[in-house]
Parts: structure tokens; sequence; C-alpha cells
């Protein structure tokens, strides 16, 4: 991956901060770092400091090994990305990326400490798959600083970015984000309205409760299921495999978030589902949902 040294000398936006080492905040610290970006990971458990900076070597290595980039921006991009576990570490952080768990309560602890913890100048945004990003802007004293940047996994591989403003965004801010995701990062940004599920996993979720509907009601098995939507409809990944890669806990913790703000049964999720979930399999991320991933 190229890095266009000139965009980022231009953008306003050169220090990042990312809170949260899960996927989605490993993902979106690598793609920073890889872009030239100064990159602050902030991780909740002391296990993290190391584990975080493994996971993002062993992602980079991956991506020397294809291809897809040379080993000397493997080593820069890993040389512009600190671990610590202090918020105020973030004090100095130009634009901070929330990527903590699908939970509406820790969110908004997060973004209340985020607020004091930087300068006031500084955006604060969050990646959430469905939560309202008004409720989390309602946690700091930065409504107009405050807006939703929705990555989606693999965060390297996928190119679209959702920009979610609120009602009391300010327009230049947002501009500000947009412009610094689509030239600095090199996405492809659409805006979409601060409703549960945004854009897409407003029309992907329902999707994908209805093919697990259809393993639970029988006969068709989650392979074949898969098989025609891939090879009848052209998609490149199946709903139940998509749903292992996704997490089966967060499409859950997405289904309810749907469900909880437009009260339609095409949101509630099946009671197989929420077997799997309480059960741990999760898909990929435990070795097996859907499917077996050992």
């Amino acid at each position: 991956m190229s890095v266009d040294t000139d965009s980022v000398d231009q953008s306003a936006i050169t220090r990042i901060g990312v809170v949260g080492s899960g996927t989605m905040g490993a993902g979106i610290a690598e793609l920073c770092a890889l872009r030239g970006l100064d990159v602050r990971l902030s991780v909740s458990r002391e296990s993290s400091l190391t584990a975080a900076p493994r996971r993002i070597a062993a992602s980079l290595e991956r991506q020397v090994a294809k291809g897809r980039i040379e080993a000397g921006a493997r080593d820069a991009a890993l040389a512009r990305i600190t671990v610590g576990m202090d918020l105020a570490d973030l004090s100095d952080r130009d634009l901070v990326i929330e990527a903590g768990p699908e939970d509406e309560a820790v969110k908004l602890e997060l973004f209340t400490a985020l607020d004091k913890a930087t300068a006031p100048s500084a955006i604060l945004a969050s990646t959430t798959s469905s939560i309202s990003i008004t409720r989390l802007a309602g946690a700091t004293t930065r409504g107009a600083r405050v807006l939703g940047v929705h990555f989606f996994n693999p965060v390297g591989v996928l190119p679209l970015v959702e920009i979610v403003p609120t009602l009391l965004s300010a327009p230049e801010v947002v501009d500000e984000v947009q412009t610094f995701v689509d030239t600095v990062l090199g996405k492809t940004c659409v805006r979409a309205a601060d409703s549960s599920g945004f854009i897409v996993n407003a029309l992907l979720i329902p999707y994908l409760l209805a093919a697990v509907r259809m393993v639970e009601s029988g006969p068709s098995t989650a392979a074949e299921i898969d098989q025609a939507m891939e090879l009848g409809c052209a998609h490149p990944m199946g709903p139940l495999r998509l749903s292992d890669l996704i997490g089966l806990d967060v499409v859950v913790a997405i289904a309810e978030s749907l469900h909880a703000e437009f009260k339609q049964p095409q949101y509630a999720a099946p009671a197989l589902l929420l077997r799997m979930v309480e059960a741990g399999l999760l898909g990929r991320k435990t070795g097996r949902g859907f499917y077996s991933h050992a």
C-alpha cells in the first residue's frame, strides 16, 4: 500500500487516537499507520499492551506475504503505532475513533471519559454499527465535534466508510472528516442518517436473520443457503458465512438495536441465533458458528 504523503501533509488531521484493540480497532490503527499517520492505540487490559501490537504485526506480515506491501512499509507502520492504557495519552490527538464493544453503556462511559481526556479541538468519532451517535454525543460537552465513522471488517480490504452526522454535528467538522477519510485513508464515503443500522446494517441484518430462520426451520443447511446466494445472486459470500465473519454476538447486538428503534418483526433475532451466542458459538473468532473454523 503506497502512502499519499501530500494528502497527509495537507490534512489538519495527522494524529489519530483509536480506543479499543479488537478486530475493528486494530484494523483502523493499522490502516492509519500504513497511510503515514501517528497512531496512539488505547487498550483496557494490560495483556493487550503486548497482544495488540502482535495482532497488528501479524496482519501486516500477511500483507507482506501476499505482496500487498513491502517489508519497509510494514516496519514503518509498526513504528508509527504506540499502545497505552491511559486515555490521557490521547490529549494531543486531532481525531479519536472509539472502537470498543458494541455496548451502549460502555460507549457512553468512554465518550464521557474521552471528552475530559482530549483537547476541546479534538474530534470524537465512533465506529459503532448501530448505536445512536446522538446519544454518544450527549455524553460529551462537544456535540458539534462528534460523529459516526463506521468502517467495515476487514478494515484494510473493504473500501466503504459510513459518515454519520448528528443534528448537532458542525457541517465543517463532518466535511473535514469525510475529506480525511476519502483522501488520506483512501476510502469511499457515504453519508448516513443517525438511525439504527445506518444504511448497510439496516438493509443487511434482516437478510442475515432471514437466513438464520431458514436454517432454523429446515430443510436447507447453512452451506446450501450460502451456495444458493453465492451462485444464484452473485454474492461473494453467503449470509451464514458472512454472519460468522461479522461475529454472531455482533449480529445479535445490531438486531436488538434495530428492533428497539423500529419495532419491526424482521429485526428480531431468531431463537437459534440467541442460543448460539449464549453457547459461545460466535463464528470465526471462537472457531465455531454456523461453520467450523478450527
